[in-house]
């Protein structure tokens, strides 16, 4: 493992007594990382990042063609089962990420506990995929603006684009900060616009009609997919509405990139990960169920993609209520949701991309820190691909622009089995290596190793089925089968030619350092420790805290 030596990103050297009980240089060398960047973050800002924080333009704008594709009821069974299988993801970089807190989080634990060709494949996997998606975002707000102005999008993408590089280039914790509030505007307007739905369902509109579960019962509760009927025709409605569930939950897995820059991480990293679950029920699921009550999902308007709130389900189902002023409020906060969420990714990719750099996956350069302890070369380096915005002024650049969104897609699925395969190792190395989890490790998941299992069964099925409607008899696409799959070699020949040229091998399951892992923890447990203050509402904060 290769160090990089700039006077930025240089580390200090351990001691002998904190190395005592280390079985390997390279396990010190790992958690010097927290004594190079700064400790900004707090429980409550990690856990925001992680759920709400990701939240941008997908779950307010596109949760309509879910609904569209499967019916009111495939669509939230297929949130129902992702939310289940990204909360079991989260869980377990709960886990590890405890124990093993660093920048980068879960492409760093595949390099200490299965293979470090996979921490490398999986690294620029998820770089590549971030490359895309921060100029996606800015492109998104840049387009909400446009239901206001008619200046044009380059504008915006300069103005967001900026705003952005320098929030990133700010001490972590006025990052942390800003996303926070960013955070709870983004939950005020999700529960908002739920009780709106609410109240639209129960008659209380302007219209005064009750609506109940009318559109249950017709167009029905399920689509028949391409009009295939019958019980395949439903099945594929409902099937076809995991990717369009694994797109809105991407990034819910990330509580951990930033761990090397959380403050008391064996506090903050498990209660952050345990309320996850009934966050997604909240957040996502309940959305999704009350879409499915107020808008029909028949509705023309459900597949006319306009990027502005006009095509968002709540604003079609408030203008069927006859209730005005809607479209701005909601496109209002869309915007900051976008704009968030470019902040995030920018915090995820740079902070891989620096994890990376620091394991010698990457040029040293990108470890470089700035006085403000945040890595500016992996900063720079993602704020110079957000020029992929302005393909959007061309109208054939456009259509480029929509296929790499597409092909880097998949990699959420990618990241989300990779994790899952990594974390089966860890608990399989505990058993075999007689470490009881529960008792020894800082925290242990619940459920283990059985929802692991499980998700990595269904996230399987959900990539190698992606692409399933380019079958279908006078269906063929190639975008379509491309974007699906093309992730898939990409991932395999980053793996392979790594493992061919550095000679790596699968770590074997005595071999993987979990017990100097923990013995390094304790160590840190005492420089780390944070007081714990009591807070007013304590009990009601499970939203926020």
């Amino acid at each position: 493992m290769s160090w990089p030596r700039s006077p930025e990103s240089a580390l200090t050297e351990p001691s002998v007594s904190s190395i005592a009980h280390i079985e390997t240089s390279d396990l010190e060398r790992l958690f010097q990382e927290r004594h190079v960047v700064r400790q900004g973050l707090h429980q409550r800002h990690i856990q925001m990042i992680g759920l709400a924080g990701t939240v941008g333009s997908g779950l307010f704008l596109n949760s309509g063609q879910a609904l569209a594709m499967g019916g009111p009821l495939g669509a939230f069974l297929g949130y129902t089962l992702m939310g289940l299988a990204a909360s079991s993801v989260v869980l377990v970089i709960g886990e590890m990420g405890t124990l093993v807190p660093l920048s980068g989080g879960p492409v760093r634990y595949s390099e200490l506990f299965l293979d470090p060709a996979v921490s490398f494949a999986n690294g620029w996997n998820q770089v590549c995929s971030y490359l895309v998606t921060i100029p996606a975002e800015i492109v998104a707000a840049s387009i909400l603006v446009e239901f206001w102005s008619s200046v044009s999008s380059a504008i915006w993408i300069t103005v967001f684009g900026i705003l952005i590089l320098v929030t990133a280039l700010l001490f972590i914790r006025i990052y942390g900060e800003i996303e926070f509030v960013f955070a709870m505007l983004k939950i005020f307007l999700i529960l908002g616009v739920n009780i709106m739905a609410l109240v639209i369902t129960c008659g209380g509109g302007p219209s005064g009609q009750s609506i109940g579960f009318r559109y249950w019962k017709n167009p029905g509760p399920f689509v028949q997919y391409f009009g295939i009927e019958g019980s395949l025709g439903r099945f594929l409605g409902f099937w076809s509405t995991l990717n369009y569930a694994t797109f809105a939950y991407a990034g819910v897995q990330n509580i951990t990139l930033a761990g090397a820059e959380t403050r008391s991480p064996r506090r903050a990293i498990p209660k952050a990960t345990k309320r996850v679950l009934i966050r997604i029920l909240i957040f996502y699921v309940l959305s999704i169920f009350m879409i499915g009550l107020v808008i029909p999902s028949n509705d023309p308007y459900l597949l006319h993609l306009t990027g502005t709130a006009s095509q968002s389900p709540f604003v079609l189902a408030a203008r069927r209520a006859g209730i005005p002023d809607i479209p701005s409020i909601i496109n209002a906060a869309i915007l900051a949701s976008a704009w968030s969420a470019g902040n995030s990714f920018m915090l995820f990719g740079s902070r891989i991309l620096f994890g990376m750099a620091i394991q010698g996956h990457a040029p040293a350069i990108f470890a470089r820190l700035n006085r403000f302890k945040v890595p500016y070369a992996a900063i720079a380096f993602f704020g110079a691909f957000m020029c992929l915005g302005y393909m959007v002024v061309s109208e054939t650049a456009t259509t480029v622009f929509s296929w790499l969104q597409a092909v880097v897609g998949v990699s959420t699925l990618i990241d989300w089995i990779v994790i899952c395969v990594v974390y089966l190792r860890f608990y399989y190395s505990c058993k075999k290596q007689g470490i009881d989890r529960h008792k020894e490790l800082p925290w242990a998941a619940p459920f283990q190793p059985f929802s692991t299992w499980a998700s990595l069964v269904l996230l399987l099925l959900v990539l190698f089925t992606g692409g399933f409607s380019t079958f279908i008899h006078g269906h063929w696409n190639t975008e379509t089968f491309l974007s699906a799959y093309i992730n898939i070699p990409i991932f395999l020949v980053l793996y392979f030619g790594y493992k061919w040229w550095k000679k790596t091998r699968i770590i074997a399951l005595v071999k993987i350092p979990i017990v100097g892992l923990i013995q390094f923890s304790l160590s840190q447990e005492t420089s780390d420790y944070e007081p714990r203050r009591k807070r007013k509402f304590e009990k009601v904060n499970f939203l926020w805290a």
